[in-house]
């Protein structure tokens, strides 16, 4: 005999006497079980737009990180090619855009 049914696979407990009845006279058992509908909405009707926005945002944030990170990159590069090549002149003017380092 199983002592671990799963919820909602066995019948609740019947009387012996209306049993035996019902075997006697060849009745039908009818068994009536009352249970409530649930209410409201279950998590996973929240949860997963939740989890598909999350992950947009933190697309998103990655992105723009990214982003970032290479116009830090873009800069430093400008900066460090433009302090090697010294003075820049055009149609005559001459600037100057980094100090000397002496």
């Amino acid at each position: 005999m199983n002592h671990h049914n799963p919820t909602g696979s066995i019948a609740p407990h019947i009387p012996a006497d209306a049993y035996r009845r019902a075997e006697a006279t060849g009745q039908p058992v009818v068994i009536v079980v009352h249970t409530t509908d649930r209410t409201g909405r279950p998590l996973s009707h929240y949860l997963y737009p939740l989890a598909v926005a999350g992950a947009g945002a933190i697309g998103i944030f990655a992105t723009v990180a990214a982003l970032l990170a290479l116009l830090d990159f873009a800069v430093h590069t400008a900066v460090q090619i433009a302090a090697a090549t010294g003075p820049i002149s055009v149609g005559g003017i001459t600037v100057k855009l980094f100090g000397s380092k002496r």
